[in-house]
Parts: structure tokens; C-alpha cells; sequence
């Protein structure tokens, strides 16, 4: 079956069970929220059949295995830093089309979409959806962000981002009514729904009613220079994207279509998100969703977010808690009242080393870009150590690769060149030619250094730090001397990037458990955000404007792959280019897995309902909460916990 069909026939299967048309929808007595006044007292709002959409989506609680919930209360829950609010808008999981738990693309703010040759995508909306303020969510809020914003030079200097390209040409945009979009490309685009579904994903559509007054085509000149003076912005396209916020959540402002949106925070530490009483998803008995009024988010400092977890302070909290925190979360339990459950984290590992293949310095870019010397530190590694320190042996030891979960597994790929052999590591070594050594054993590199490597850590990780102190030991077996050297994320980022970066350690691919319909644009030189090969992923990433041109054959198959994926029409293509890039991954092995499918611990409070007892934990796919319905969450005595305020 073509790809476009299997599609167009999953999202129409999804559209049935969600009431569509004539189904059960149609039918049901929609029930007023009863704390809406605690939230919205202020505002006169219309009764709940006329804030929801004709057609709302009625959440799938057999699929999700929720129960009927009931409204009211707050969900208390920490974050590290004041940016992190944008989390909301990550955990809320609104999207276009998103992922069910099956890892299935199903409409959810979309009514249905219709795909046509894998090229000619028609998104229907559903009628009567209205933004968070009460305005008609229609065909012009798509027209005004491609016409406005995405295609607007001031706005958007490098134009729309790939994912609206094919073979670098944009799609012919049309709006064919008040509630009908469509796009339509002269090739295959395969990687448009699912970037619609992540977990940040490119929102396609602006508030246009709220917008325009910011925008120079449609805002009084008058009026906006004096907008433009009050903030003492550059000039209007500063304003703009100041106000033009649709993911961080720091704009109380701006209308939004999620289930919980930001107010005016009381301060930098304590953020408010109430209830959108115009969101567009109901529960089975007709309940509009979401069931809990306010989101209260407060910052503290990351080191004291279990401890604070411990004594019961939020009542949702995996955000700055690690593996090593679960005997203290443990310990709190019955007194806190809160339940420590323990999800599979879906990254591809939990740690991994990135050998920079994009490095200046030509002795390093030889080195790293040999498979050899790659193999031999990955032999060097003794992971079973590693695991049973750092995880008392409940992590699995292997690569940095699909998951078992995944349909596209293969024990090969996670166990390749990932046992502990220093003999064959030393083997490897001196085939290179690397087998003059100082006294103290440590090798040495052609141009006379020493084999010593300055491994970076964007410093978020204790494990990482530890686990780095372990690998030490091993290597040193084989010749091979590391230091560590904690920083930030960015300032990592940036090296790589700079290429002075020499290695990296980080966690693994975001996705570990894709579907063939997913891209496998984590495993090819895509991004700039990988510390394997910054420079060819910033060159990708902007159409050759910067960075480097990929010039490594293996890491060039790998994008070749990706670019026939994008063009693929079936089921069976698609698996067969994911199966050739884990095979090239698993020979190459071009970072270095050590240890997956760790646990997050996951701290739920006792009152709150309808959270697994075993999620997937990940951010694509998954959105973390997101994937799970954090709408659909509730707080069985949320009467208390209105009466305090």
C-alpha cells in the first residue's frame, strides 16, 4: 500500500474514533465545567456548547486506558529554570496531528487530513474552534503565518524551515475555505505530519487577530511606532517575534490552542497556567477538558528538586530528577504521599560519547574519523561495570540505537562492537599505527602528543561525570587517556559547532522506539545540535549557507538515505532505508552507546488519577506527559485543594 494511503487510511480510522461526522460526538450532552468561575469569574464566558468545536475530539479512554475524571484543583510541579514554563506547551501535547500511544499519527486539532501522492496534503479544521480568547481559529491563521511570517524576510530571513521543502522547493499554498487548508509539493514531502507532531513542534498557524496589530502590513504606522518605542524595540520585526511566541509560553498575551495557557506571573519563580476554556478535546461523558484548573509552576534550583520532590512539594515531577535519586524518592514516599514509578526512558542511551567528526585539528579529524580507533574505545569500555555502579544493573549495556520497543529492532545494532575486548581494542589501535607510548603506557598520536582526550559535558548529568570517571579506568588499559571537563550545554554546543570540540558526552538519540513512518533524521548529519558532526548538520540545516559540506562517505550514505526516506511512497522503502542506517550505524559506530533503557523516575502524587503506572519517557515521540494525555489527568479531592486558595 502506498504511503500516502496508509496515511490518509490511519488518520481517517483515527477521525471515526473520535466521533467524526455523524458518530458519537454528535450525540453527546456536553457538561459545563463546575470550577470554571475559580479560573475565569472575571470573564463572561458562553456556555460550554459553544466554546467547544462543532465536532470536538473525544479523548480515546479505552485506548489511553483512563477513567472518568472530575474537575478542579491544582498540579503543582518544579522546574529548574524560568524557561522551562515552555513546558507547558510540551506536556499540553495540542497538535495538528500528534502520536497515540500506539506511536500512530492521528488528527487531534485537525478534524481530518487528507494526503493525496504523499505530496498534496488538505487539512481540515474543525468548525467552530475558537482560540483560547475566543476567536475563530480558521483558514487565515494558516494564511497569515506562511504569507506574513514564515515567508516574510524581516521576520524570517532564511525563509521556511526544511521540513517545508522539497528537494529545496517550497509548496504551493491554498486556502480553499473557512475551515480548509492546503498544501501541495511537486514531490514527496514524508516528513511533514510527523515534524507537525512534535513534541516542539513548528506551529504553522499564528492568532492572525491578535498578530496583525504588531505587523507592518496590517497595524495603523502610527500606532505601531509607538509599540515599537514603548518595548525600545529595533523596529517592528523585533516587536513581532517578541510577542510571537507560540512555544516558550512568555507571552500571557497571545491566544493559544493548548489546554493550559500562561497568565501574567506573579513572579520569576512562581508561574500560573489555567485552563483554556475554549480547548477543543472532551471526555467520553461530554466533560470538556482539561480536568485540572491551574498548572502552578515553580523554579527552584535543579540540586534541590528531589529533595523538595521528597517532601512532597510537587505532585508531578520527573523534570531534574535522575536514576541515583530513587532510593531518597523511595524513603519519601508514605509520608509525602506520592508513588515513585519508573518509566523506560526512549532515548536510543543514556549515555553516550560523540566523537566530533567535524574537528579542526587534522590529527583529531583523522583519528576520529577512523573506524577503527572508534571500535577500539567502544571495546575499551567495560559497560557492565558501568551498569552495575552507576544503575545496579538495571540499565541494559549496548549502543546508542533503537530500542526494543521499536518494531525496527535488531539485537545487532545495540550489541555491535559494544563488548568489553581490551585485547582487540589494543589490536585495533595498533593496526592505526599508534604504537609509540610515553612511560607511563598512555599512546601516542603521529604528531608526537599523547592520546589524551578532553571529553566535554554540558555539566546538566551527574551520571555522565561518573560514568566518565569509570571509562577512564578501562581506557587507560588500552593506551588511552581522558579528562573530563564539565561546561554548559551551549558553550559545548558552540565548540562543536566551531569544531573544537575533540568529544562529547551527552545522552543518546531523542528517538529510540521510531516506526518506519517516523524520519530518521537523528540518525544522519541533519542537525547542527549533534556533537558527532555540528559542522555537517549546521550545512544541512541551512542549505549549504553554512558550515561544512559532508565529505566522509560513510556519514554522506547516511544522508543519502535520509533524502531517499524523504521521498519514499511505501511502508516497505521506508523500512528498508531505516534497516540500511542502523546497519551502517552498528558497523561505523560513530558514537559510542554505553548504557540504555535506563529508568526515569517519575514522582506522582497519590491524589492525582489517570497517570500510567508505566509511561514511555521521551521527548520524540512522547512530548514526555504529552503522549500520555496530561489533559485527561486529575485530582481526586480537588474540593481541598480549592478551598485553600
Amino acid at each position: 500500500m502506498a504511503l500516502a494511503m496508509r496515511i490518509h487510511a490511519a488518520l481517517a480510522a483515527a477521525a471515526l474514533a473520535v466521533g467524526i461526522g455523524a458518530g458519537p460526538a454528535a450525540a453527546l450532552d456536553y457538561v459545563e465545567t463546575p470550577t470554571l468561575a475559580r479560573t475565569h469569574g472575571d470573564v463572561d464566558l458562553p456556555p460550554v456548547a459553544e466554546r467547544l468545536p462543532d465536532v470536538p475530539l473525544v479523548a480515546d479512554f479505552a485506548a489511553t486506558k483512563q477513567t472518568l475524571g472530575r474537575h478542579g484543583g491544582d498540579l503543582d510541579t518544579i522546574i529548574g529554570r524560568a524557561k522551562d514554563i515552555r513546558l507547558i506547551n510540551v506536556w499540553g501535547y495540542a497538535r495538528l496531528v500528534g502520536y497515540n500511544t500506539s506511536f500512530e499519527l492521528v488528527p487531534d486539532i485537525l478534524q481530518s487530513v487528507d494526503v493525496e501522492e504523499g505530496r498534496i496534503f488538505t487539512f481540515h479544521l474543525r468548525p467552530g474552534h475558537k482560540w483560547s480568547d475566543g476567536a475563530p481559529f480558521t483558514a487565515e491563521d494558516f494564511r497569515f503565518w506562511w504569507e506574513d511570517v514564515a515567508n516574510n524576510p524581516k521576520l524570517n530571513p532564511n525563509g521556511p524551515a526544511t521540513f517545508m521543502r522539497v528537494d529545496d522547493a517550497l509548496p504551493e499554498f491554498e486556502v480553499i475555505d473557512e475551515v480548509t487548508v492546503r498544501f501541495t509539493w511537486k514531490g514527496v514531502n514524508a516528513v511533514f505530519l510527523p515534524t507537525l507532531a512534535q513534541a516542539r513542534p513548528p506551529f504553522i498557524y499564528r492568532p492572525a487577530h491578535y498578530l496583525k496589530q504588531f505587523h507592518v502590513r496590517y497595524a495603523d504606522p502610527e500606532e505601531l511606532r509607538k509599540k515599537v518605542e514603548e518595548i525600545n524595540a529595533r523596529n517592528w520585526a523585533a516587536l513581532f517575534n517578541g510577542k510571537d511566541e507560540m512555544y516558550r509560553a512568555n507571552n500571557p498575551d497571545l491566544p493559544s490552542l493548548q489546554p493550559w495557557v500562561p497568565t501574567k506571573a506573579p513572579s520569576d519563580r512562581r508561574f500560573i497556567m489555567v485552563r483554556n476554556p475554549y480547548y477543543h478535546r472532551v471526555d467520553p461523558a461530554g466533560r470538556q477538558l482539561p480536568y485540572i484548573d491551574r498548572v502552578i509552576i515553580s523554579v527552584a534550583n535543579g540540586r534541590l528538586i528531589p529533595a523538595k520532590a521528597q517532601a512532597g512539594e510537587s505532585m508531578l515531577q520527573a523534570r531534574d530528577l535522575a536514576f541515583s535519586d530513587i532510593t531518597v524518592l523511595k524513603s519519601g514516599e508514605k509520608t509525602a504521599g506520592y508513588d515513585t514509578r519508573l518509566w523506560p526512558i526512549s532515548k536510543g542511551a543514556q549515555l553516550v560519547l560523540y566523537p566530533n567528526l567535524t574537528v579542526k585539528d587534522p590529527v583529531w579529524r583523522k583519528l576520529n574519523r577512523d573506524v577503527r580507533f572508534r571500535r577500539a574505545l567502544s571495546l575499551g569500555i567495560d559497560r557492565r561495570m558501568i551498569n552495575r555502579v552507576l544503575y545496579f544493573g538495571f540499565a541494559t549495556e549496548g549502543n546508542n540505537t533503537v530500542l526494543p520497543m521499536s518494531p525496527l529492532f535488531e539485537e545487532y545494532y545495540q550489541t555491535a562492537w559494544a563488548h568489553y575486548d581490551p585485547v582487540v581494542a589494543n589490536e585495533l589501535l595498533d593496526e592505526i599505527g599508534l604504537t609509540e607510548r610515553r612511560g607511563d603506557g598512555i599512546r601516542l598520536l603521529p604528531d608526537g602528543r599523547p592520546l589524551e582526550i578532553i571529553v566535554e559535558s554540558a555539566g546538566e548529568s551527574q551520571a555522565e561525570i561518573d560514568a566518565l570517571e569509570l571509562v577512564r579506568e578501562t581506557l587507560t588499559d588500552i593506551g588511552v587517556k581522558i579528562f573530563v571537563k564539565p561546561s554548559q550545554r551551549d558553550v559545548v554546543r558552540n565548540r562543536a559547532l566551531a569544531g573544537q570540540l575533540v568529544m562529547g558526552i551527552s545522552s543518546g538519540y531523542d528517538n529510540g522506539v521510531p516506526t518506519a513512518e517516523m524520519p530518521p533524521a537523528d540518525f544522519a548529519p541533519t542537525t547542527l545540535e549533534s556533537f558527532n558532526w555540528s559542522a555537517w548538520g549546521a550545512y544541512h540545516e541551512s542549505q549549504g549557507r553554512e558550515g561544512e559540506a559532508v565529505d566522509y562517505p560513510p556519514a554522506r550514505e547516511l544522508i543519502e538515505e535520509y533524502v531517499l526516506w524523504r521521498h519514499s511512497t511505501s511502508h516497505e522503502e521506508r523500512q528498508a532505508i531505516w534497516e540500511r542506517m542502523l546497519q551502517i550505524h552498528a558497523d561505523q559506530v560513530f558514537n559510542i552507546g554505553i548504557v540504555t533503557m535506563a529508568r526515569q523516575p517519575v514522582v506522582v502524587s497519590e491524589r492525582l488519577r489517570n497517570v500510567p503506572e508505566e509511561g514511555i519517557y521521551g521527548w520524540d515521540p512522547g512530548a514526555q506527559y504529552g503522549i500520555h494525555r496530561m489533559d485527561a489527568f486529575w485530582i481526586d479531592d480537588a474540593k481541598k485543594t480549592a478551598e485553600r486558595d
